[in-house]
C-alpha cells in the first residue's frame, strides 16, 4: 500500500512534469524575452522575438526546429533630430536582438523556448480594435499622464480584458508609443517613468502592459503619427513593421526620412471574402497637402495600390491611423465647441482622385489619431467610420454636440447619416461577423463591460446609443 506521504510525492513529481511540459507565457520580460506574430503582405504571419541573448533562439514549426533571423542587432542609434529640442531627446538604446521567422502557411505550431505563439485562423470572426495605447509624456504640451495609477493609465487592464474576449485577432489602429520626454522630478504620477524613443520606453508603453493580447492572438499593426521617423520610427521598423527591414529605411538617419516615412498598403485576408487593408498615412498633416510635396506623390499612390487591392475582396475595411471621415471636438477661448473634419491632408490627395475620398470597394473605416471612440455613417456613398484612439492615451475630454452644427460634414459631399461617440472614456472596440457584409461591433470599458452595440450592413452602420455617458 503507498503510503500518505507517498502519494503526495508521486502527485508532486507528476506535477512537475506536467509544467515542464506546457506552454510558458508568451511574454517574459524578466526573462528577457517577447515573442507575438504580426501579419503583414496577403496575411503572412511572421514570428518576432525579441530578446536580450547573445543570439536568436530557435523556433519549432510544426516539430521541426529551425533558425530564426535577425531583424535588428542590439545597440544604441545615435541620436537624431526629433519632435523634441535636443536637450529634451536622447540617443535611442536597444540593448536586444529582433528576431524573425516567416510562418509558412497552413502551420499549425510554433513554439519558441517553450512559449507557444498564437497563429492565424481560416477565418477571423472575433476582432478586438485597440489604439493610442501609450501613456502621454509631452514637455511641449506641458502633458504628463500618470502613467503610475492604473486608473488614469489603463492600458495593461485593457490588454488584458480584451484577451479575455478571445479574439481571433487584433487590430491595431496606431500610436503605440508617448513616453517622448521625462516625466518633472516632482511629478508623482509619472515618476521613474521611462521616456525617449529606446527600447525601456517601448517596453513599458507597449509591450509589458500588452502581453497578455499579444498572447491571445495574432496582430495587424497600423503605424500611426507617434511612429513617424521624428518620433518613435526607429523602434516600429526594427520591432512592429511585418515587412523585411530595408537599409535606409530605419528612421536612424534624417537624411532618409522620405524613405522611412512611408511604405505601401497592403492586404490582410480575414477570411469569408473579406480583408483589412493596411494604410500608412504616418506622416500626414492636418492641412491640404500642396502638389510639390513629397507626400502628394507618395499618397497619390497609395490610393491607387489601395483601390486595386480592394478588388481582391468582396468586403473591404481600410486601417489608418488618421481618422479621415471622422470629426473632431474643441472648445474655444469663448467656451463654444468647434467641429472639425477629418483628416485634410489625406483628403486634399485622394479627394483629387475621387470626390468621394475613397476607393468605392472600400466599406468601412478603422482609425485612431482622436483619444475617443466614434462611429460615424453616410447617406451618401461614403464607408462607414470608426474610431478607436481611446485604449490607454490621455483622453479628449471635448465631446460632440448633441446636435450637430447645420451642414457639418467631415469631408466635401459626405452627408452624415448618424453619429455616436464616447468621449472620456477607456476602452476596446470588438467587431464579430454575422453575414457576408455584416459585422456586429461592440464598445467595451476597462472592466469589459459593454456600453454600446452597433450593426454594419455594407457601408453602413447604426449604432444603440448616440452618446454613451
Amino acid at each position: 500500500m503507498i503510503s500518505y506521504t507517498q502519494f503526495n510525492c508521486t502527485l508532486s513529481i507528476f506535477a512537475l512534469l506536467l509544467a515542464g511540459c506546457a506552454p510558458m507565457p508568451v511574454n517574459d520580460h524578466s526573462a528577457g524575452l517577447t515573442t507575438f506574430v504580426v501579419l503583414g503582405e496577403q496575411g503572412q504571419a511572421v514570428a518576432r522575438v525579441l530578446t536580450d541573448a547573445a543570439q536568436c533562439p530557435r523556433i519549432r514549426i510544426d516539430g521541426v526546429d529551425v533558425a530564426m533571423d535577425v531583424r535588428a542587432a542590439a545597440g544604441t542609434v545615435a541620436q537624431r533630430t526629433t519632435r523634441s529640442a535636443p536637450a529634451d531627446s536622447k540617443p535611442s538604446g536597444f540593448p536586444l536582438l529582433t528576431c524573425e521567422k516567416i510562418l509558412p502557411a497552413q502551420t499549425t505550431s510554433a513554439i519558441v523556448a517553450g512559449h507557444a505563439l498564437p497563429l492565424p485562423k481560416t477565418e477571423a470572426r472575433r476582432i478586438v480594435v485597440i489604439g493610442d495605447t501609450g501613456c502621454r509624456l509631452k514637455k511641449s504640451d506641458q502633458a504628463y499622464q500618470p502613467c503610475n495609477d492604473a486608473a488614469h493609465y489603463p492600458f495593461a487592464r485593457i490588454a488584458a480584458a480584451a484577451a479575455r474576449w478571445q479574439p481571433d485577432l487584433v487590430i491595431h489602429v496606431g500610436d503605440y508609443h508617448y513616453r517622448e520626454n521625462a516625466c518633472p522630478d516632482d511629478n508623482a504620477g509619472c515618476a521613474g517613468s521611462s521616456w525617449g524613443y529606446g527600447w525601456d520606453a517601448w517596453r513599458d508603453d507597449f509591450f509589458k502592459p500588452a502581453a497578455p493580447l499579444l498572447q491571445a492572438a495574432p496582430w495587424v499593426l497600423v503605424r500611426g503619427n507617434h511612429e513617424s521617423c521624428s518620433r518613435a520610427g526607429q523602434g516600429w521598423w526594427r520591432m512592429l513593421d511585418p515587412r523585411p527591414l530595408q537599409a535606409g529605411r530605419d528612421c536612424n538617419d534624417p537624411a532618409n526620412d522620405d524613405l522611412g516615412d512611408f511604405s505601401d498598403p497592403y492586404a490582410v485576408p480575414l477570411g469569408g471574402d473579406a480583408q483589412v487593408i493596411v494604410l500608412d498615412t504616418s506622416n500626414t498633416t492636418g492641412s491640404p497637402i500642396a502638389q510639390d510635396d513629397v507626400r502628394s506623390g507618395k499618397y497619390r499612390a497609395m490610393y491607387r495600390q489601395a483601390d486595386q487591392l480592394s478588388q481582391q475582396a468582396s468586403y473591404n475595411f481600410g486601417a489608418n491611423h488618421q481618422p479621415i471621415l471622422g470629426f473632431y471636438a474643441y472648445e474655444d477661448a469663448k467656451g463654444i465647441v468647434n467641429v472639425l473634419p477629418g483628416n485634410q491632408g489625406i483628403q486634399s490627395v485622394f479627394g483629387a482622385l475621387n470626390p468621394l475620398i475613397m476607393p468605392a470597394r472600400i466599406d468601412a473605416l478603422l482609425s485612431g489619431h482622436t483619444h475617443l471612440w466614434q462611429q460615424v455613417s453616410f447617406a451618401s456613398a461614403h464607408p462607414t467610420q470608426f474610431i478607436a484612439g481611446f485604449s490607454g492615451t490621455m483622453e479628449d475630454l471635448v465631446p460632440l454636440p448633441d446636435v450637430l452644427p447645420s451642414g457639418a460634414t467631415p469631408a466635401p459631399g459626405a452627408i452624415v447619416a448618424s453619429v455616436s461617440a464616447w468621449t472620456g472614456g477607456f476602452g476596446y472596440m470588438t467587431m464579430e461577423r454575422s453575414g457576408a457584409r455584416q459585422w456586429q461591433v461592440r464598445v467595451w470599458d476597462t472592466a469589459g463591460r459593454e456600453v454600446n452595440r452597433c450593426q454594419v450592413e455594407g457601408s453602413k452602420s447604426a449604432c444603440e446609443k448616440a452618446r454613451i455617458q
